[in-house]
């Protein structure tokens, strides 16, 4: 069974269709391609994959559960995480409690412990610590743990939201643009995290050094319809694909 299946998925607002049947899988472990020019719907795509918006038609399942209709928690909570084209860190925080927010989902307090710090809390923060502290020397950022987030390097600001999203433990990770210019050395990340956490890999992207070094398949909208899909040295070389970035 295949980790995420999309089928026929479209949105509409008012009378614009920004996607439009749009199909495609990625089976457990997949490190898959979205690409497209500016405006072709990608974003959208993740924000449909991750319950910000709701799908006019079409279908989402992950593992074979569907996703349409539950709220994003939820579905972060079923094993869908994800990055942003913006970043969204808690600026004023350090980088450990940036990365410690995505375990909250996975441990639970009583009202007491939570209040008092009593009971089973000390033992709980302690792992959690361990555990991000873990993710942060995946990423090289170990120490910057108590640095503020908004002290790093915008390409360290990246991997800090790749590390906070995979905190969550998801089966499907989709990055938006991670690359910040960072290309050679994210592309080791990004192989280093799909070994290690076995978890299956959608992102979006336009540094075409990063896509063809890492993706297996690549899905290419274009006007929010799918325009050509498959290997990338097959999709890259494709006169259509070719003309809907570089125009006529």
């Amino acid at each position: 069974m295949a980790t995420l299946e999309v089928t026929g998925l479209g949105i509409s607002f008012g009378g614009l269709r920004a996607v439009d049947d749009l199909t495609m899988s990625i089976e457990k472990g997949g490190l898959v391609g979205l690409i497209g020019p500016n405006g072709a719907g990608k974003t959208t795509v993740f924000n449909m994959l991750t319950g910000v918006y709701r799908p006019t038609d079409g279908g989402i399942r992950l593992n074979g559960e569907n996703l349409i209709g539950k709220k994003p928690y939820e579905i972060n909570r079923m094993g869908v995480a994800r990055t942003f084209q913006n970043i969204r860190l808690f600026p004023q925080q350090s980088v450990l409690d940036n990365v410690m927010t995505g375990l909250n989902n996975q441990v639970q307090y009583s009202l007491a412990e939570s209040l008092l710090h009593v009971g089973s809390y000390h033992k709980k923060e302690k792992e959690m610590t361990e555990r991000s502290m873990e993710i942060l020397r995946v990423f090289g950022l170990e120490d910057s743990a108590q640095t503020l987030a908004s002290n790093l390097p915008y390409g360290k600001q990246r991997k800090l939201e790749i590390a906070r999203a995979l905190a969550t433990k998801p089966e499907l990770l989709l990055l938006d643009e991670p690359a910040a210019g960072e290309t050679g050395e994210l592309m080791d990340t990004i192989r280093l995290v799909r070994k290690k956490y076995q978890v299956t890999i959608l992102l979006i992207e336009h540094d075409m050094k990063l896509v063809q070094g890492i993706c297996e398949y690549l899905y290419v909208l274009n006007f929010g319809r799918l325009l050509a899909e498959g290997t990338p040295d097959k999709v890259l070389n494709d006169p259509a694909v070719v003309k809907a970035y570089l125009g006529d």
